[in-house]
């Protein structure tokens, strides 16, 4: 195995996920039969499928970087133990001669409800992780696992709900500063960005796209370390060292 690289063509296929997710969301979204436009995006969004485009894209990038097609799991065995509930089902994860090398969460929201969904989503973030890393210092994933990598990816509706700044209520105490007037956009910088400077995820990515880029796929990445480029040559690095090392 030579130099970590992210193989060439991975920015169109960010396109076509970009593109897949909008598509899909779409016909999702036309079959529910709620009765606000709240409710039928909440249902979509909790469908599944729109975000497969992204987790296909992750699953290249792990075979071109040399695991076998056979440890890659996507659409069923992605059953791991946790430690505060017996298990949790990962978006992707890859497993190699009896060793977990990676599990990710391909995650989304739209508008317009930004602020519950937020708050959810953050929690979600740091149990997942909290579970995870507990069961495997308490040797869930066998006495000699090398300590896996995890990711996190988020996709984010880019529209004036997203990007309008935030009032925050501070009854009692002052928030930190950072989070005064945010955006959920940039709250969504904030959030993964600290989960990895607090090595509850070793990658995190945020995508933001309009609703209007179901064919070009158009997408912005407003933070350079939380690029898709950054995030793919993350775990495409590790695969690559693993691999070395068994």
């Amino acid at each position: 195995m030579q130099n970590i690289t992210v193989p060439n063509g991975y920015e169109d296929r960010i396109k076509r996920a970009v593109a897949h997710y909008w598509m899909t969301l779409g016909t999702q979204a036309g079959k529910q039969t709620a009765t606000d436009s709240d409710r039928g995006n909440r249902r979509a969004v909790t469908g599944g499928k729109q975000m497969d485009g992204f987790c296909d894209l992750v699953r290249w990038l792990v075979a071109e970087n040399g695991m076998p097609d056979a440890s890659i799991f996507v659409r069923r065995g992605l059953e791991l133990p946790g430690y505060f509930r017996p298990t949790k089902r990962w978006d992707l994860i890859v497993v190699h001669k009896g060793q977990l090398v990676a599990a990710v969460e391909f995650k989304s929201q739209v508008g317009p409800s930004f602020g519950n969904n937020f708050n959810n989503r953050t929690e979600e973030a740091l149990g997942n992780a909290t579970d995870l890393w507990t069961a495997f210092r308490e040797g869930a994933f066998g006495k000699h696992q090398i300590r896996p990598w995890v990711g996190w990816l988020m996709f984010l509706e880019d529209c004036n709900g997203s990007q309008n700044s935030v009032e925050v209520d501070e009854p009692h105490f002052k928030v930190f500063d950072e989070f005064r007037n945010a955006s959920y956009a940039k709250r969504y910088q904030l959030l993964l960005r600290k989960l990895v400077r607090e090595k509850l995820y070793d990658g995190a990515a945020l995508v933001l796209s309009s609703s209007d880029c179901s064919i070009s796929g158009k997408y912005k990445e407003p933070s350079p370390d939380l690029s898709m480029k950054r995030f793919l040559a993350g775990i495409g690095g590790h695969v690559q060292t693993f691999l070395g090392s068994v």
